[in-house]
């Protein structure tokens, strides 16, 4: 399946933060300082148009430019966040706040499906997991509704889709490309919220848990949340 725009593998997204990080502790001495400067670089990253991101020969070269920059001029750039300053970046990653989504959400209860049982939910979510893990797109395009939908929550802290990805073909194509790499990526099902989701580990680290939202035996939406910050939990009784 070809390759869809803006679409990162997961391994590729978590070596370029830590690339990041490492260029910014090198010079700030500071982790905590250092992940403030790479925040900044990823909210100028978003604030880009979606020309400007799809010309750009190498993001993590430019990243990584930034992320140089704002060391030299730290006190100008790295300022305690606050309400304002957090909602405008929100709005810098194409108005995917909060709300919006969960208005999505809530849409689907809109329509005239037949919800599944939870034993069914099971089945098709395990399903999923093996077609992404098998990289079987055909397999995967048959388990979403023709009008699936794929949201990518990233918070902002790492390369990712920054618009939901509609239609069966663009949705498996992200999923693809967002779980490619079997060496050192490895997607299992788990408990996520009391239902079946997805986890997805890359070099045994939580880098992304994915919910299903199922009807008609088909899934309707793709839940995914890329945010490190909002997977601390999951990675917290790990080593390291």
């Amino acid at each position: 399946m070809d390759h869809v725009v803006g679409a990162v593998p997961l391994a590729e997204s978590l070596d370029e933060r830590r690339h990041l990080l490492d260029v910014a502790c090198r010079t700030l001495g500071s982790r905590v300082a250092a992940e403030r400067v790479v925040d900044e670089a990823y909210r100028r990253w978003y604030r880009l148009t979606d020309p400007e991101r799809v010309r750009m020969p190498s993001p993590r070269v430019w990243l990584t430019q930034v992320v140089d920059e704002a060391c030299l001029t730290r006190p100008a750039l790295v300022r305690p966040g606050g309400p304002e300053r957090e909602m405008q970046a929100r709005r810098a990653l194409g108005g995917e706040d909060v709300e919006p989504v969960e208005r999505a959400r809530l849409s689907v209860g809109a329509r005239r499906v037949r919800p599944v049982s939870a034993r069914r939910e099971h089945e098709i979510t395990v399903a999923v997991r093996q077609a992404c893990s098998d990289q079987d797109g055909p397999r995967l395009r048959s388990l979403l509704a023709p009008d699936a939908t794929a949201f990518f929550d990233s918070g902002g802290k790492i390369r990712a889709l920054t618009r939901p990805v509609r239609g069966d073909e663009q949705v498996a194509r992200s999923l693809l490309v967002l779980l490619a790499g079997q060496r050192r990526v490895t997607l299992c099902t788990g408990s996520v919220n009391g239902r079946t989701g997805l986890v997805a580990r890359c070099d045994d680290r939580v880098a992304a848990v994915l919910t299903l939202d199922i009807a008609d035996s088909l899934v309707l939406q793709v839940w995914a949340v890329l945010n490190p910050d909002k997977l601390r939990s999951w990675n917290r009784s790990l080593p390291g």
